[in-house]
């Protein structure tokens, strides 16, 4: 695979693009996936304290768990900035943090099958338990600029039906497992800039085939007239025996999250001035 080929890895392009939206800039930066070798070579490793340490040593290193996902789009990110200094990022090690490293929230049948499948380094890591199925509650990244409210105000869903121009538009995904087989769990950041505002659409969404599914959805609003951005957060999930009706969608998180019930919701307002 590319990825474990350093010559391959280096010429595939890195796209990148920044537009000023208001007091906004805004941009991306989309690659390939981190590469699954070490720079010294299979099974090496760089020191823990080496400044220049390769990309997956890095990440190991600074994740302590015991298996990345498969793939792990390390250069991915979108970042806002205001003129004021408000920061809000979307990067994918930050969204890896938020995985559980010391309990394994789901035991089942391919839980064990999957590990068994991953290279092991060491007996006790082996046996050490984390969360395989790599369920993060990542909501995003932001500086101390941003301050945040409780509030009950709700996302404007009929502006955000209108038909507008799309002025910038950008899909990125941050990580990727496909659990061996057994379903998926990736986390992903889309946004849409508009002549109104500009959407964005933070999601990670599991499915563990015959066991459940799980979405965490974050979404941002910023409407030109307000000085704050709506955020809303909600988590939903539902065991397989419940979705059954609804086979056609399994594949399509943004149909199934009609039909999976809500657990938890929180509304803020972010202010950026």
């Amino acid at each position: 695979m590319a990825n474990d080929c350093p010559t391959v890895v280096a010429r595939l392009p890195v796209s990148s693009e920044q537009i000023k939206f208001h007091d906004w800039d805004i941009s991306y930066e989309k690659s390939h996936i981190l590469k699954s070798i070490c720079k010294l070579g299979i099974d090496q490793s760089c020191p823990k304290d080496d400044a220049n340490r390769c990309d997956l040593c890095h990440y190991q290193h600074s994740l302590e768990l015991p298996h990345l996902p498969d793939m792990v789009f390390y250069k991915n990110k979108l970042v806002l900035r205001h003129k004021d200094g408000a920061l809000i990022e979307f990067k994918p090690m930050d969204s890896l943090t938020m995985v559980s490293n010391g309990k394994q929230p789901l035991e089942v049948a391919c839980a064990q099958e999957w590990r068994e499948t991953r290279p092991e380094q060491t007996t006790e890591e082996k046996f050490k338990p984390f969360d395989w199925t790599f369920t993060s509650t990542y909501q995003g990244t932001m500086n101390d600029k941003v301050r945040a409210e409780s509030t009950d105000q709700t996302l404007n869903k009929f502006k955000l039906m209108q038909r507008e121009n799309i002025i910038f538009y950008q899909d990125l995904t941050l990580f990727e497992d496909e659990l061996h087989d057994h379903g998926i769990s990736v986390m992903s950041v889309r946004i849409r800039v508009m002549p109104s505002g500009f959407f964005i659409l933070l999601r990670h969404f599991l499915r563990v085939d015959g066991v459940l599914m799980r979405m965490h959805d974050t979404r941002f609003h910023h409407e030109i007239e307000n000085d704050f951005i709506l955020k809303e957060y909600i988590y939903r999930e539902a065991p397989w025996a419940e979705l059954l009706t609804y086979t056609a969608f399994w594949t399509n998180p943004d149909e199934m999250q009609n039909y999976l019930p809500v657990k938890s919701k929180e509304l803020q307002k972010l202010y950026f001035k």
